[in-house]
């Protein structure tokens, strides 16, 4: 509401803090600095809102396809494992992953992850 209050509503900084501090039990500090966000990027709320409804849908979808075979952590590695994808990337990908899951072909060798994720090594970590 704050995005849209400030961007097409006109809202000032003030009407927008006061409106989350009415509406919300952040701390004052916690309001200024979102608020800040939201006018310095707008949309940005927006954006993740819509990354949010995606994520469900698709996750919604692996679930009604994989039924017991479906694996929260396993969606999540995937999910995550590409790093940052437009929407539709991603979404064809998943389901690419699911295609493969449903086919037999998803399932890694025992004591084996099938997950970009899982067999990433971080360059930081030892």
């Amino acid at each position: 509401m704050v995005d849209t209050g400030l961007h097409t509503r006109g809202w000032t900084r003030r009407q927008a803090i006061d409106y989350c501090k009415a509406n919300s039990a952040r701390t004052d500090h916690d309001i200024e600095v979102e608020v800040d966000r939201y006018i310095v990027s707008p949309g940005g709320a927006v954006c993740y809102k819509i990354g949010e409804l995606k994520i469900k849908e698709l996750r919604a979808y692996a679930r009604r396809e994989l039924g017991p075979r479906f694996d929260l952590r396993a969606f999540h590695d995937q999910l995550l494992g590409h790093g940052q994808l437009p929407l539709a990337l991603l979404e064809s990908r998943l389901k690419a992953w699911v295609a493969e899951r449903k086919a037999g072909s998803g399932k890694a060798p025992s004591g084996q992850a099938s997950s970009p994720v899982a067999v990433r090594r971080n360059p930081r970590r030892n």
